[in-house]
C-alpha cells in the first residue's frame, strides 16, 4: 500500500475536518449528500478542477521589490517612519 501512496515516508492522515468544513459550512450539503459524494465528485465540486493562477515570474517579482523596497534608499534602519 504505501508504493501507492507515493514513496517510503509516512503518509500524511486524511485531512477530514478540512473536508467536513468544506462540505458542510462553505457548500453546505446535508449529511447524506456529502457521504454519498466519490472524492472526485466532492473534488470537482470544491474547485478542485478551475485553473489555478500562475506564480509570480522572477520578473514580476524584481518589478515588485524595485516598487517596493524593504527599506527606501537611505534608510538607516529606523522603521518607525520618522
Amino acid at each position: 500500500m504505501r508504493a501507492a501512496a507515493g514513496g517510503e515516508g509516512p503518509v500524511p492522515p486524511f485531512p477530514w475536518q478540512a473536508v467536513m468544513h468544506a462540505g458542510f459550512c462553505l457548500l453546505r450539503l446535508s449529511p447524506r449528500d456529502f457521504w454519498q459524494l466519490t472524492p472526485r465528485e466532492f473534488f470537482c465540486m470544491a474547485g478542485g478542477f478551475l485553473a489555478r493562477p500562475q506564480g509570480l515570474a522572477r520578473d514580476g517579482l524584481a518589478a515588485l521589490m524595485a516598487a517596493f523596497p524593504d527599506r527606501p534608499a537611505g534608510a538607516n534602519g529606523d522603521i518607525s517612519g520618522r
